[in-house]
């Protein structure tokens, strides 16, 4: 076959047939060398092996389609018709590092696979049917190489071919020259043009082809197109993978992006299958987060650098780089994180393209403070568009809050306990200048992005771009549910902090326990609720032995870790004067939850009887809230046990239930009971209980 014009595909496969071509030379010569010594036709063990008048009608035979007949003399010229980077075997072999020799034993081991005569010849060679594959020593022989000489060491496990994936040295039982060789369906299938991933490596990896990208991604994908093969970006928003990808885009690669979790979930995952895959397509790797390798299963990460060996890697995650990772040295750059504007035309591209509508502006502002990546984005926006259509009604902002919830991963559950919020502005009850006081704090966590971040309203130092409140006020005067309606009002979860698994009563365990939930909640989007803070924020007071000393360390370690905090953070408190005043110079808002006054407490009762429990006529909540000096939660829990009665009586709720339940709280709370407060209903219903 001459040079001339054809496709590229055919050139190429044309070019793998011509040094294919060679090869069969090869094997004519060595069987037609084996024949003229064959043993005579009446030896008793001829049925094990091919007769000489099979071996030759197998080399009469006519040959499979598109076998040039002899090795083509243009070969040279042909390849040059395949455009950059030339033939696949060519490219190869400068990808894996092979020499001339190794490319003629990787011919030789694949000649099986693609043409079916060498089966049977290679089987003839080996002085057994049942060895159709080539082996050692015949590669050797059919290369002209001495057994003893050095080409045998070509197959060592640390050679290029075989460390490269691309030969299978099999039967290590065997000496070593009749050891057979085999080379894998996926090096076969890309060599004839196929590039889908083997099984093995979809289970761990996928292909992604970036966008090349302006800025920080270009840069990175200049600094690995110069020869910086480990770079690692440390990301606090989630974008590590789409930087790297876009880096490699930038570098004229494609991207082998590694699955994390199925590296986790495996105990010997096929790390080589995807480098070798990633060296078929010239393409370079991806690996990220890291924070979920190590350090348990940092021996994975170690062995992916080994075997990328001079591919490019981008290593991604929220960690600063640890040079104890791996034995390669690492180029560690923080990747910038994007402006408020940024985020926002990232969720507008997502809702266009998923309903083929501009979002509207409003909804813009609210979901630019999500401190997600692009993928994150995407599938927010997928699981929104999926519970539109369940709801029967277009995409709306509480279809998105909930995408993005979705997205929240279970770690801090084991340290907190969710709250999804289930409540409003309507549902609270408070005066005027606590509501300004939480409306400020859903302003601060809405804008912090844009505040903090944009216009490095907090700079140097360390400082995070969190928003933390101290909510003050006697026990059930609103404090939790308020941080539930926040919660609910900027579209996160509550996660309220178990303290029991936070205090721990030997040194040093209530600060890792602390360093783990304020680690986790920066992965999540929620509202940290420290309820009764006392307990872990009080105040700092003068050693006067061990205990002291150790008790002001933990304090020191809160008011440090609240500065480099990056979520939002409600603290409660039943007296505000127990808060070390170190904390509230840290505080953004301090909202005041005073005891409800007369109109407060009417509609505190009307609003926790609820509007489906049946009312009697002699029902009087004006008495109730004008006697009865009650939070809100002792009236809710007033208001429950009063339900209680009247389903057991099975008629609607009276007055004298309502008295039987102040009475029991009052009980609780262990005040007097007064004729001055219950008046004339003092002796009504309170023998019931």
């Amino acid at each position: 076959m001459t040079a001339q014009s054809v496709d590229p595909a055919v050139a190429d496969l044309a070019y793998l047939w011509g040094r294919l071509a060679a090869v069969e030379q090869r094997v004519r010569r060595a069987v037609e060398a084996r024949l003229a010594g064959d043993p005579s036709p009446d030896d008793p063990f001829r049925g094990l092996y091919l007769t000489p008048e099979a071996v030759r009608r197998v080399l009469d035979a006519p040959r499979p389609p598109g076998v040039p007949p002899t090795e083509d003399p243009h070969l040279d010229e042909l390849a040059a018709t395949v455009p950059p980077p030339g033939p696949r075997l060519l490219a190869l072999a400068r990808d894996f590092h092979l020499d001339r020799l190794d490319v003629e034993f990787l011919l030789v081991a694949m000649a099986p696979d693609v043409d079916v005569r060498f089966e049977r010849l290679y089987g003839y060679l080996n002085d057994d049917v049942t060895r159709r594959r080539a082996t050692a020593g015949l590669a050797l022989e059919l290369c002209g190489l001495p057994p003893a000489g050095a080409g045998r060491f070509r197959f060592a496990a640390g050679a290029p071919l075989v460390a490269g994936g691309l030969v299978e040295v099999r039967e290590p039982e065997l000496p070593a020259l009749s050891r057979v060789l085999r080379v894998p369906d996926r090096v076969v299938a890309h060599l004839l043009g196929d590039d889908v991933p083997d099984q093995e490596t979809a289970d761990l990896a996928r292909v992604v082809t970036g966008e090349p990208e302006d800025g920080f991604a270009r840069r990175v994908g200049e600094a690995l197109r110069s020869g910086v093969g480990l770079v690692h970006l440390r990301d606090a928003d989630g974008d590590g993978e789409r930087v790297a990808t876009g880096a490699l885009a930038a570098a004229g690669l494609d991207a082998v992006v590694l699955d994390v979790a199925a590296l986790v979930d495996r105990e010997r995952p096929a790390l080589d299958a995807v480098v070798r895959e990633a060296r078929l397509r010239g393409a370079g790797l991806v690996l990220g987060p890291v924070e979920r390798l190590v350090p348990e299963r940092v021996r994975l990460l170690r062995a992916a650098v080994a075997l990328a060996g001079d591919l490019p890697l981008v290593l991604h995650g929220t960690q600063h780089w640890d040079p104890r990772w791996t034995g390669r040295a690492a180029v560690s750059v923080p990747v910038p994180p994007l402006d408020a504007d940024r985020r926002s035309d990232r969720w507008a591209r997502a809702l266009t393209a998923a309903t083929g509508v501009p979002p509207e502006p409003e909804l813009l502002t609210v979901l630019g403070g999500y401190r997600i990546g692009a993928d994150e984005v995407e599938r927010a926006v997928s699981v929104a568009t999926r519970l539109a259509v369940l709801d029967g009604r277009p995409v709306a902002p509480e279809h998105l809050r909930a995408g993005v919830r979705a997205r929240n991963g279970a770690g801090l559950d084991r340290l907190a306990r969710r709250v999804t919020p289930s409540v409003g502005w309507d549902d609270l009850v408070l005066p005027e200048p606590t509501r300004r006081q939480l409306g400020e704090l859903v302003l601060r966590a809405r804008h912090r992005e844009r505040v903090l971040g944009q216009w490095g309203m907090r700079p140097g130092g360390g400082r995070g771009r969190g928003v933390v409140a101290l909510f003050a006020g006697e026990s059930g005067t609103g404090k939790t549910m308020s941080a539930e309606v926040v919660a609910a009002e900027i579209g996160m979860e509550l996660y309220v902090v178990d303290l029991s698994t936070v205090v721990d009563k030997y040194v040093g365990e209530t600060e890792k326990n602390l360093e783990r939930i304020f680690t986790e909640a920066a992965g999540v989007h929620g509202v940290l609720l420290f309820d009764e803070a006392d307990a872990v924020f009080g105040k700092r007071s003068e050693v006067k032995d061990a205990r002291d000393r150790y008790a002001n360390v933990e304090s020191a370690y809160l008011l440090q870790r609240m500065e480099s905090f990056d979520g939002i953070a409600v603290l409660t408190t039943n007296l505000r004067s127990n808060v070390d005043d170190a904390f509230t110079r840290r505080l953004d808002v301090i909202a005041e939850f005073p005891l409800p006054d007369v109109a407060q407490r009417e509609a505190l009762w009307d609003r926790c009887l609820g509007p489906a429990l049946p009312r009697g006529d002699d029902l009087d909540l004006a008495f109730c809230a004008e006697r009865f000096e009650l939070a809100g939660g002792s009236i809710r829990a007033c208001a429950v046990t009063a339900a209680y009665l009247a389903a057991a009586a099975d008629r609607p709720l009276r007055m004298a239930d309502v008295i039987t339940a102040v009475h029991q709280e009052y009980r609780k709370l262990g005040r007097l009971v007064l004729e001055n407060e219950f008046g004339p209903w003092l002796d009504q219903g309170l023998s019931r209980w």
